[in-house]
């Protein structure tokens, strides 16, 4: 019988860090005046206590954890973190059902943004606050996660991404252990910077701390109705580069620390994504100025804000780009998909994999066309094998089948095809608003049936953790010996 006391102690210490965060909210909230203090510290205490007990009834010499296990760790981390997670929100002034509270907090940790709070302005500041914690610690959850166990794993192609390698020149940092160190440290100097830009950008305190953490962690979640609308130009301008500082690769960050700057400007999912980030505004920027009156400076803004929430996987809005017309909901509905860098912040499919599937594709049809030739792929100038390629082309098609379940699943349930399919979008590629007058920048997931909200909350739980890690889990040859 395996042994999986490493298991629970792990999910343990998670517990324990979660219950530790809940303190923090109840301290905004007892300062504030607001009775929901009371909450927290019972959630807490609730939540501490199964930590305690996991931790203390696990300790001592623990076994490595087998990559069955690690699986097994990587799903059921996200779902206890989020049961215990969704009780300050059942609990709390907001009453909300349990449903509600789970879809709020999947949607947190995997920084989806997608929200079924109808007043945040009248929210209590320990709520919104708790909101953007959950993001922050969801977004350096998925940059640990990508770079030490999803390449172990070889999930969709992220074995390119192996930190541990035989050429050790190779290592930006000895061990896995100390780049997550590493990353850690710089994930809380850029959420810092973050949030002195904001501040110097016209952000009160409070909104400043809680939308650099949801900056950072390309979330999306705001303390506002109107989210970043409410707030002027220079606020939309510091978000830009955030979202696009957090698109890229944190491990890259590394290399530039080291001086490596040659490595960091010529990689090619960095280059791309930068590409594609100006090409994207620049067509919506054209766009914008053949459909309305406004300025050209104003255009390119709310252009280039909009384009760069969506593609970098944020959410954030300045305005309701789902009544721009035919051409901007087309184009919004592919940037959801696309994504950020492997190993940053960002979600969707990711720029390196449509680069691997364009490879792929470009080499199949020179074969076509040269029967005897023999054709490799190279990625950053390294040779890339079939096994890297084939698991890509796998992950692109499984995320195209899972999309389309969830669409036809929230059809079946009533919905009409412009919210079923982009609430589909947003949830696996962890974007948050979809497109419509119900689930669009302006508006909730609030009024979606409950069986809806599970469907979505277990999509966002897939798209996050790249599918076959949660997957894998259903598959019966997995579980046998």
């Amino acid at each position: 019988m395996s042994d999986n006391r490493t298991i629970f102690f792990i999910i343990g210490l998670l517990l324990a860090a979660v219950s530790g965060g809940m303190l923090l909210p109840a301290t905004i909230n007892a300062t504030s005046g607001h009775s929901d203090w009371q909450v927290f510290i019972g959630c807490s205490l609730v939540t501490g206590f199964i930590a305690g007990a996991l931790i203390l009834t696990n300790r001592g010499k623990l076994p490595p954890l087998s990559v069955k296990q690690a699986f097994t760790l990587t799903s059921l981390s996200w779902l206890a973190l989020t049961g215990f997670a969704a009780l300050p929100f059942a609990f709390g002034e907001l009453d909300m059902s349990y449903t509600d509270a789970f879809f709020e907090a999947m949607s947190g940790l995997t920084t989806t943004g997608a929200t079924v709070i109808t007043n945040l302005d009248g929210a209590p500041p320990g709520i919104l606050l708790w909101r953007a914690l959950l993001q922050w610690f969801g977004g350096i959850g998925i940059i640990v996660m990508a770079i030490s166990v999803l390449p172990m794993l070889n999930i969709g192609g992220m074995q390119l991404f192996r930190l541990e390698s035989s050429d050790t020149s190779e290592k930006i940092l000895p061990r896995t252990a100390q780049i997550a160190g590493s990353i850690t440290r710089l994930y809380f100097g850029i959420t810092l910077a973050c949030m002195l830009s904001y501040l110097a950008a016209g952000m009160e305190v409070f909104d400043a701390i809680a939308h650099a953490m949801t900056t950072i962690a390309t979330g999306g979640f705001s303390t506002r109705n109107d989210s970043l609308g409410a707030f002027g130009a220079p606020v939309a301008m510091v978000a830009i580069f955030f979202m696009l500082v957090s698109a890229v690769p944190f491990v890259a960050y590394l290399q530039l620390v080291n001086r490596k700057f040659d490595k960091f400007v010529r990689d090619e999912q960095i280059r791309t994504f930068f590409l594609l980030a100006l090409a994207a505004a620049g067509m919506m920027w054209i766009y914008q100025l053949a459909m309305t009156g406004d300025s050209a400076g104003a255009a390119l803004l709310s252009a280039a804000f909009n384009t760069t929430s969506i593609l970098t996987g944020t959410g954030y809005a300045t305005a309701d780009y789902s009544a721009w017309g035919p051409f901007a909901i087309s184009m919004f509905f592919i940037l959801t998909f696309i994504g950020g860098c492997a190993g940053s912040t960002a979600c969707g499919l990711k720029i390196f994999r449509l680069q691997v599937v364009v490879k792929a594709g470009w080499r199949y049809i020179r074969q076509l066309t040269r029967p005897n030739g023999v054709f490799v792929i190279r990625y950053n100038g390294r040779l890339l094998d079939n096994e890297v390629a084939n698991s890509v082309v796998a992950f692109v098609l499984i995320f195209i089948l899972t999309f389309s379940a969830v669409a036809t699943s929230l059809s079946l349930m009533g919905l009409d095809p412009l919210t079923a399919l982009s609430a589909a979008a947003a949830a696996i590629a962890n974007v948050g608003p979809g497109l419509g007058p119900e689930i669009g920048p302006s508006g909730t997931y609030a009024g979606l049936p409950n069986q809806a909200k599970w469907v979505l909350a277990f999509g966002m739980l897939l798209g996050r953790l790249e599918f076959l890690t949660v997957l894998v889990l259903f598959a019966p040859s997995f579980w046998r010996r």
